[in-house]
Order: C-alpha cells, then sequence, then structure tokens
C-alpha cells in the first residue's frame, strides 16, 4: 500500500483515469461511499476524471449515479468514448474493421480450436452457440462468428452499428497461454488483451488500447501524460499505466500489473483509488 511519504505523485495532477472492474469498483461491483466522496473532492479541486474500462457504453450505470462533473468514460478497451453525462452520448469511435474481425476469428480457430467468439457492436452485442451467454444482454442474436461479421449483411450491420471488439472464449487453455498463443497468432493485425481471471480476450482494432485513445484524450485538452495518474489492475491496463506519467497497480492486480506501475496501492475492496486521491488532495 501507498504512504503519501513514498507517492510518486506529481505536484499538480490534472487528470485521473480509472479502471473499474477490479479497480474502482468493489468485488460487489458498487462504488464506496469514501470512493464517491474522493471522486467529488477531485472535481471540486478541478481534477478531471475519466473512466477507462473495458466495459461496453451500456454497462456503465455501475458508475452513472456517481459521476458528478465527471462524465467521461473511455469504454471498450479504448474503441469509444462516451459523455456519462449525456446520456451515453457516444462522441468517438474507433473500429475495428469486419475483414479483419473475421481473419482474427479464422486464425485463432486453427490456432486454438474450440475458441468461442462475441461480436461487440456500438448498439450492443452477438454471439455464437457456444459462447457462454450474456445474461445481461438478453436479446443478443446468436449466430456464428463468420454470419454476424460478413460485410454482405448491410441492413443488419446498419442495425447493429460499428464493431468496437470482438471476443474470443477459450474453455481450456489459461488466461495468460491463450494471450500469447493470440498474439502470436494475430498480434500483427489487432490489438489483442485480456481483463478477465477466464481465458476470455478481448481484441479491438490495431493500435487501439486504453492507452492510444486516452492519448487522443488529453490532447485534445492540453494535458500532458506527465500531468495524469493512473490505475489499473489487469493486463488491459498496462499500456495506459505505462504512458501515465504516475501509474498505481491495485493490490489485487495481475503480477505484470504490479510489475510496471510507478506505484502500488491497497486492493479494490479497501478503496485503493479513493486513497491516492485522498493524498492528491492533501497535496493540493
Amino acid at each position: 500500500m501507498t504512504s503519501p511519504a513514498d507517492s510518486p505523485l506529481p505536484a499538480r495532477p490534472r487528470l485521473i483515469a480509472t479502471d473499474l472492474d477490479g479497480t474502482l469498483l468493489r468485488h460487489d461491483k458498487s462504488v464506496s461511499d469514501r470512493t464517491i466522496a474522493a471522486l467529488k473532492g477531485a472535481e471540486e479541486a478541478g481534477v478531471e476524471v475519466f473512466f477507462v474500462t473495458g466495459r461496453p457504453a451500456r454497462w456503465m450505470g455501475v458508475v452513472s449515479d456517481h459521476v458528478h462533473g465527471h462524465g467521461m468514460a473511455i469504454c471498450a478497451n479504448g474503441a469509444a468514448v462516451v459523455d456519462l453525462r449525456a446520456g451515453g452520448e457516444l462522441l468517438k469511435v474507433r473500429p475495428l474493421d469486419r475483414e479483419t474481425a473475421l481473419y482474427v476469428v479464422q486464425t485463432l480457430r486453427d490456432a486454438a480450436p474450440g475458441t468461442a467468439f462475441a461480436v461487440e457492436m456500438t448498439n450492443g452485442i452477438s454471439y455464437e452457440p457456444a459462447y457462454p451467454p450474456f445474461l445481461e444482454d438478453p436479446g443478443a442474436t446468436i449466430a456464428t462468428a463468420e454470419k454476424l461479421l460478413q460485410e454482405e449483411h448491410e441492413e443488419y450491420e446498419a442495425s447493429a452499428g460499428p464493431v468496437v471488439k470482438l471476443l474470443a472464449q477459450h474453455p481450456d487453455l489459461t488466461p495468460d497461454g491463450f494471450l500469447t498463443l493470440a498474439r502470436t497468432a494475430a498480434g500483427d493485425r489487432a490489438t489483442i488483451t485480456r481483463s478477465s481471471p477466464t481465458a476470455l480476450l478481448e481484441i479491438s482494432a490495431l493500435g487501439v488500447s486504453k492507452a492510444s485513445t486516452l492519448a487522443l484524450c488529453c490532447a485534445e485538452r492540453g494535458v500532458s501524460s506527465d500531468e495524469v495518474v493512473a490505475f489499473g489492475d489487469m493486463p488491459n491496463d498496462l499500456e495506459m499505466l505505462a504512458w501515465a506519467g504516475t501509474s498505481y497497480a491495485m493490490g489485487n492486480a495481475h503480477p505484470d500489473v504490479l510489475a510496471a506501475a510507478s506505484g502500488r496501492t491497497a486492493t479494490n475492496d479497501e478503496d485503493g483509488v479513493a486513497i491516492v486521491i485522498e493524498q492528491i488532495l492533501a497535496r493540493l
């Protein structure tokens, strides 16, 4: 856990970028009163907060009641930027083109037989019969990834929106083993990462990540990386933590994240993000 004495905080941070699951949220997906107060305090001190997550925009209800003035969210690992204050208005999309998605599907089917896929679009998700069902999305279309991604289904594509992320799940491989295999097979065509404790991969357009989209948003605001404090816990946070001038791994973080971050805070269930924000506010 960090303390004010050993914290690597910058003198005057302008933006806090925090992951949600395993980071800002407790394991029961709640936001603690302490964290709500810390976010409000950051707002009042003029420090902007970005929620940066692998979640789709439609799953942002976990924080939408606690945004105060902090309504900006980078969703789907950088593929979408939304304004939660405006009812989840979609501000930016960095899509995965369907030809590339089909290539990744076919490549992973060959490299890891038994892989099942889901296709995340701006307007919802569809998935294969063998993919674990999304209970949060009971109206999802169920079909093979190849059918879902075919360019000729123009009417379906228009109603579903652009592809923002491809999900690949394997029933037997280890999470890190599946990630390594997929990157070796198709990492030159797409960005492949993971945030789940299971063998579930998240695939975005090449170059799209939490870090690259956060960098774009910061550039629009005249905020440098040295003025950003970032928090995360899983491999999909690594690039963001490396880009930010100051980064914190949660006490419950993946070993690679613990090794990469410039600081370490308490676990998500111990309000690790709030602890650091309180330190920031105390210094200000």
